[in-house]
């Protein structure tokens, strides 16, 4: 038998590399997956031999030197004779599967921290920008006040658990391995309660709302994430609490939209102002005016940008730039006498051709060509 081509590698695979073979090989023959299939058993049995063999560096190195696994006299060390699948196999298989069996690995009184949640809050624009103060009211699983988080009414003894005598874990088999579980009678605390809180009915946590409050910094946009520490749910086991994670929502604006930390705005202005300039007043977030030049001959669509007046980053001190792109509006519901004086000023300026409108001419041009 070929270990590297059992395993389906080559020779110079790396450690890595053989464990990841070994962990997808050992997935697809499992005997607990081809249940009386001897076949899949003996391709499970060759696959462990070779991992046997190339996980270790000195078997692997007379392996690839001497083609053999005889390194002692009593026979192949990969073999399984005796030895079954007992003792270092089942080290083997649980340091590489981990808990993907069941395997928990711990004692009644190890800690874990408690879950951590989430909670989407909406914010105004203006909020998001210059940052703000916020009061949340949130559910949350806590540690029982009257029981400590024991489960067991104060002053009431905690017996120890018959089942993992108060290892809180249980070796159980399954199939050819010997696995860890967490104890299925006192769930893994390694203590029975005879007289469960009143309170919490003996799980050591109730349900509380809470109102929290939140420092909102500034620049924040959607999609970004407050982490606020401890304010999760209670912790297993003494464990410490999960933490609160707050997901930004910006609400939209009636005048301005963002982009990154840029804020871009529309700006509508006559015909007139376009063709021959002026000054306006625009809106900034923060509530001040802000004052823009529009030149004679400013074109619809126009962006004009106001540096540093947009949007303070949350991740540094910049500042993006506030964009006015120009509207150049279009007058209506006009009376015959208006229409008699564009008409007149209309006339004016086919007058002078393309001095005026050098877009217009430009495109008649291309279009008399087109067809000709």
């Amino acid at each position: 038998m070929n270990y590297y081509e059992t395993l389906g590698i080559s020779k110079d695979a790396s450690a890595a590399d053989i464990k990841k073979a070994f962990k997808k090989k050992a997935m697809k023959y499992h005997p607990d997956r081809n249940a009386g299939d001897k076949e899949s058993e003996k391709k499970f049995k060759e696959v462990k031999e070779a991992f046997d063999v190339l996980s270790d560096p000195q078997k692997k190195s007379m392996y690839d030197q001497f083609g053999t696994t005889d390194f002692n006299s009593g026979g192949p060390s990969g073999s399984y004779g005796s030895q079954g699948f007992s003792g270092g196999f089942n080290d083997v298989f649980e340091d590489i599967f981990g808990d993907i069996f069941g395997n928990q690995r711990g004692s009644s009184n190890q800690t874990y921290k408690g879950a951590d949640l989430e909670y989407s809050l909406s914010l105004t624009l203006e909020e998001a920008a210059f940052g703000c103060e916020k009061n949340i009211n949130i559910s949350i699983q806590d540690t029982c006040d009257h029981c400590g988080g024991t489960g067991a009414e104060p002053g009431s003894d905690l017996k120890t658990c018959p089942t993992c005598n108060g290892a809180g874990q249980v070796r159980m088999q399954q199939g050819f391995f010997s696995i860890q579980q967490t104890c299925p009678t006192c769930n893994g605390k390694g203590k029975i309660i005879s007289n469960p809180c009143g309170v919490c009915r003996g799980s050591g946590v109730v349900n509380k709302k809470q109102s929290i409050s939140v420092n909102i910094p500034a620049g924040v946009d959607s999609g970004d994430r407050i982490r606020v520490a401890g304010k999760g749910e209670a912790g297993l086991n003494g464990g410490p609490k999960g933490d609160l994670f707050i997901r930004v929502k910006t609400l939209n604006h009636e005048m301005f939209y963002r982009d990154g930390t840029n804020l871009h705005c529309e700006i509508p202005i006559s015909f007139i102002q376009a063709a021959l300039g002026s000054e306006i007043e625009v809106p900034s977030l923060s509530g001040n005016k802000l004052n823009i030049f529009i030149p004679a001959g400013t074109q619809n669509g126009k962006v004009f940008r106001l540096k540093g007046k947009g949007v303070k980053s949350v991740r540094s001190s910049q500042i993006g730039d506030l964009m006015c792109k120009i509207i150049v509006e279009t007058p209506i519901n006009l009376t015959s006498k208006q229409k008699t004086l564009l008409n007149q000023f209309d006339e004016e300026l086919k007058k002078g051709g393309s001095k005026h409108s050098p877009k217009t001419e430009s495109w008649v041009d291309s279009i008399k060509n087109f067809f000709n």
